[in-house]
């Protein structure tokens, strides 16, 4: 495996403002030009984490789909981060990777936040994703699926013959800070137990309603550890993960051998 540059884009999104936060986090993005292979954007960042916000969803052909294309290709590197996407008759919290070829794969948020409504107003996707990039394989999850390990467990030879299904997970989220301890815990336990390495990226700042996030975004690496991690502020932060490692751990730890078969209804 190659190494692989990742970078988090950890910003106070604005609050039901889409137009704004494209060009909020276009400033954020335009420096990374040829220093990075994958920029990570929060759940909803072109609205914040917000019921409301439906009434404005855009479909898969709207104006926040086109920019994640046209940063992809401005910066030469992947673009990944949720919209509210309409599609018939549902709203998604719909997961984009664009590509700088102009390539787009999606994700749907599956777990719903029932605390926060959210299952009332949006539809629940059905399909994990894992993508393919810079020879690394992908599987890109959305804030309150962290909670649910089971759909996130890393298989072995069921996605990939001989190997583990993929090599990095992450999570993009609103994650509020008064529950800041199980995101940091959780982050590191979807790690130790996929033996992989995951990136979780969330939002800093205060939304339309009062709540505050911290951030907290960090990469981890197989055994648990921070390789990098963010404090309460906006920052971007770009991590190298070194793919020798992560294979020859695999390698001397095969603990994905003695995993259980099962399926996901």
């Amino acid at each position: 495996m190659t190494n692989l540059r990742i970078s988090l884009i950890q910003g106070a999104t604005i609050w039901h403002d889409p137009a704004g936060n494209r060009e909020y986090y276009g400033d954020l993005i335009a420096p990374l030009h040829d220093t990075t292979d994958l920029v990570i954007l929060p759940e909803t960042f072109t609205s914040g984490f917000s019921n409301d916000a439906i009434g404005n969803a855009e479909t898969v052909d709207g104006p926040s789909v086109a920019w994640m294309r046209e940063q992809a290709a401005k910066i030469g590197a992947a673009v990944t981060g949720s919209v509210q996407i309409r599609e018939g008759e549902g709203v998604y919290n719909r997961l984009i990777f664009a590509t700088p070829d102009g390539g787009l794969q999606m994700y749907d948020k599956r777990h719903l936040f029932r605390y926060a409504r959210e299952h009332e107003r949006y539809a629940a996707g059905r399909e994990r994703l894992t993508v393919e990039w810079k020879g690394w394989r992908i599987c890109p999850l959305v804030c309150y699926d962290l909670r649910f390990p089971v759909y996130s467990r890393n298989r072995f030879d069921v996605e990939r013959e001989g190997g583990l299904d993929y090599d990095l997970l992450i999570y993009i989220a609103n994650w509020p800070s008064a529950r800041d301890h199980a995101w940091k815990t959780l982050l590191r336990a979807r790690a130790m137990e996929n033996l992989c390495f995951v990136a979780g990226l969330n939002r800093v700042g205060e939304d339309g309603n009062g709540i505050h996030y911290s951030g907290d975004s960090a990469v981890i690496d197989y055994l648990g550890h921070p390789i990098s991690e963010c404090q309460d502020m906006e920052v971007v932060s770009t991590t190298t993960l070194l793919g020798a490692e992560l294979a020859a751990y695999r390698e001397r730890f095969p603990a994905m051998l003695d995993g259980d078969r099962f399926t996901i209804a």
